[in-house]
């Protein structure tokens, strides 16, 4: 990224009304963790499992810094911004992995500079929000992502990931500088980490990639444990288990207290939207390591998990609840976008989360949260279907909708038709949309919380509207989503709250006054008090976390040199013969293709254009490996499908390929449901024309695409739904094959397509 002049000025009106500054927040009362014989986290005095959910956030490290500093904006305003949001979300559990290398020299030393103040500044403010904390004290990573690492002189910038689990130099470094990294002392707190109640565990590090005998990576951990424990921390440590798998046991035998996961159910830098159904996806985490007696009976937590390249509402609720069901008691997100830069998308492109340009994804975070804390450890609520109404909660693909439904709270994502469990008895209500209770016109989220005197606060966030594809490649000169201030209907129908209420705007320079025509009234965002009697608030009440004056949402971006936005443009159409709708043309490769290739490394792909005696094909080629391998490629036609109209004159599939071997592959259509027609057939070296009839499709495992992250999740599924197959109703094309060992071949694809 090119450095900014200022030339966003308004960016600095993000905060629209005051923020809380008043030392004397009340805060809650915090208990220390225990682990109890059965590997549960619980709180030392009363017993209770403890639950944390919430998410990552990077303002005061590497591009999130930089990029508030080319803004012109204020680090330290943007967290007072941001973690007012993340409070209005529910959220109670932050982690992030500290780059080290912007707060360390070679040698492990502790650098005092900009980016550890800011990260105490940010432990403080959350802590006002009543926000726990999971610290990951070293990344190995550079400091430049998306743009190229600063030389920094740290440990981590001279020695490398790899490098820096064997090199004996290295591990000294890190163990002097987690030593002095928790004997520092928070300046806004006054407490070391290991003294702050807030702060309740740590991960030794970020993602380590071992190698070398197994016995120096279980002596490496014990070295940086011990190395924090003489500093007198007396709370949980956690390792990652996950990211080499193939020390697992290794990781299991240390002295660490417990575990550390990650899930990208849909994998990861896609490049554009994904589009379709990805329940199947998150049904259930599978962990491999039940096996090794010593990882049972100790704690699991998930320190980064998304739904990566989706702005779907319906994935985090239904991960929640897969990481319940696995006995997780710790989940944060990846990561939350900073208010000033999610115009753009530009910290992480392949992650999008933020209140208010993400407003249906931030509410079903909400949920999820809502489920993470309040459904049982291990519980199971079967598989796919079954599990998308359970508890009080119903998850929908076909209305992009999370939903939760208790006697007091009522939260949606998006328009919903459900009835309030209570509506007399509700006290929150937050959500995108139209509902029996709240019906607004606006695009933003919207929050009603009830007040102990009956009045209600209502809060209101800005129109957003999407402009281009978030998860493309990003710039600070491309809007992505835009934010815009207009004026809209709202009608409110709670019981309490009678005919004609009386309307205030509470936060700073909020002056509207009026009683609601009957129900209804027209209002701009911000924060409002409903009452039958004209009531007079005090800024300073508390509801939970929240002051009730407050309101902070971003103005409209103006970019002085705008980049023109196109939309990636997708095959929508039919070959304009009647007699065939063509699903795949090499000639014209879909952005929307998925890939599943065994080894990236050293298997891949190539479009190859059409020459003088060849048409153009998809070559797929695939090195010898010493076990049989799995691959694939998944389309999403749904659109082509509903350009065309009448389906029901089309009786086959036609599938134009070649191997360089005999192969089997399998095809699949996939319905909205998730449900998978398919049939096998052969290829071998001549081109051939494939023509399955769609009344030979029989019921069929579908390969779960894209793959996930990390790799050892299932590989395919198969719905319990009882459905017929309809080409109308099918949105999904897939190709899957099992490759040989020891085998180097290679697939070529031609042109698919439906005919009569």
């Amino acid at each position: 990224m090119r450095k900014l002049p200022f030339r966003i000025f308004c960016i600095l009106l993000f905060t629209l009304n005051t923020q809380i500054t008043d030392a004397q927040l009340t805060k809650v009362k915090t208990d220390h963790l225990r682990i109890d014989g059965k590997g549960i986290l619980r709180w030392q005095r009363k017993g209770k499992e403890a639950a944390f959910f919430g998410v990552n956030y990077t303002v005061p490290f590497a591009y999130g810094y930089r990029s508030h500093r080319a803004l012109g904006i204020s680090p330290q305003q943007a967290i007072d911004n941001d973690v007012y949001h993340m409070a209005r979300l529910g959220i109670n559990a932050f982690r992030v992995h500290v780059w080290d290398t912007e707060i360390s020299d070679v040698a492990g030393n502790l650098l005092s500079n900009e980016h550890l103040r800011l990260f105490d500044y940010l432990l403080a403010k959350l802590e006002e929000r009543g926000i726990y904390i999971l610290i990951t004290p070293i990344a190995f990573w550079g400091n430049g992502y998306p743009e190229k690492d600063e030389q920094t002189g740290s440990f981590s910038n001279v020695y490398g990931k790899e490098q820096s689990v064997i090199n004996e130099k290295a591990i000294l470094a890190q163990e002097r500088y987690l030593y002095q990294f928790f004997k520092h002392v928070n300046p806004y707190t006054g407490k070391t980490y290991g003294t702050d109640p807030f702060v309740v565990a740590t991960e030794l590090n970020n993602e380590p990639k071992h190698s070398g005998p197994q016995q120096l990576t279980t002596a490496y951990i014990n070295r940086l444990n011990k190395a924090v424990r003489s500093t007198g921390w007396n709370k949980p440590v956690f390792y990652n288990i996950s990211e080499s798998p193939a020390y697992a046991a290794a990781v299991a035998g240390s002295k660490v207290d417990g575990f550390s996961f990650q899930w990208y159910p849909t994998g990861l830098v896609s490049g554009h939207e994904q589009q379709g159904n990805f329940l199947p996806n998150v049904d259930r985490y599978h962990i491999p390591f039940d096996t090794i007696p010593a990882f049972l009976h100790k704690p699991r937590i998930i320190y980064e998990f998304d739904a990566a390249d989706i702005l779907q509402s319906y994935l985090y609720p239904a991960m929640a609840r897969s990481f319940r069901t696995a006995g997780f008691q710790w989940a944060t997100q990846f990561a939350y976008d900073p208010m000033a830069t999610a115009y753009g998308n530009t910290e992480y492109q392949t992650h999008y989360l933020n209140l208010a340009y993400t407003p249906s994804k931030a509410i079903s975070l909400l949920i999820a949260g809502e489920i993470f804390r309040n459904t049982p450890l291990f519980k199971s609520y079967g598989p796919y279907p079954a599990d998308t109404a359970f508890a009080d909660f119903r998850l929908s693909y076909r209305e992009n909708l999370s939903e939760m439904n208790t006697k007091e709270a009522f939260y949606y994502s998006n328009t919903t038709t459900s009835m309030p469990l209570a509506a007399q008895a509700l006290k929150h209500i937050a959500g995108v949309g139209k509902s029996p209770v709240v019906s607004y016109e606006g695009t933003g989220a919207y929050f009603m919380d009830k007040l102990p005197d009956g009045n209600w606060r209502l809060e209101v966030m800005p129109d957003v509207q999407k402009i281009s594809d978030p998860f493309a490649t990003a710039s600070p000169d491309k809007e992505v989503n835009k934010i815009v201030w207009n004026e809209h209907r709202v009608t409110i129908s709670l019981p309490g709250l009678n005919a004609g209420f009386h309307v205030q705007g509470l936060n700073k320079g909020n002056t509207l006054r009026l009683s609601a025509a009957g129900r209804s009234f027209r209002l701009k965002p911000g924060t409002y008090l409903l009452s039958n009697q004209q009531a007079t608030a005090n800024p300073a009440t508390r509801i939970g976390w929240i002051r009730m004056d407050e309101f902070i949402a971003p103005p409209a971006v103006v970019l002085k040199n705008p980049v023109k936005q196109q939309t990636p443009g997708r095959i929508t159409d039919s070959t304009g013969f009647a007699e065939a709708v063509t699903l795949f043309d090499p000639a014209k490769p879909p952005v929307n293709l998925i890939f599943y290739l065994g080894d990236w490394k050293a298997d891949n792909y190539a479009f190859i254009p059409a020459g003088k005696d060849q048409k153009a094909v998809l070559k797929i080629n695939h090195t010898p490996e010493k076990l049989k391998r799995n691959g694939g490629m998944e389309i999403y036609i749904k659109d082509i499908l509903h350009h065309q109209g009448n389906l029901s004159g089309y009786r086959f599939l036609v599938i134009n390929a070649a191997a360089s071997a005999e192969i089997h592959l399998n095809v699949n259509l996939i319905s909205g449901s998730a449900v998978s027609y398919g049939q096998l057939f052969k290829l071998g070296k001549r081109d051939r024309e494939v023509r399955i009839p769609l009344a030979a499709l029989i019921p069929s495992p579908l390969l779960l695409l894209p793959r996930p992250y990390p790799g050892f999740q299932p590989l395919y599924f198969q719905s319990a739904a009882k459905e017929k197959f309809s080409i109308a109703g099918t949105e999904k094309f897939q190709l899957s094959y099992q490759l040989n060992e020891n085998t180097r071949e290679t697939i070529s694809i031609g042109e698919i397509k439906l005919e009569k």
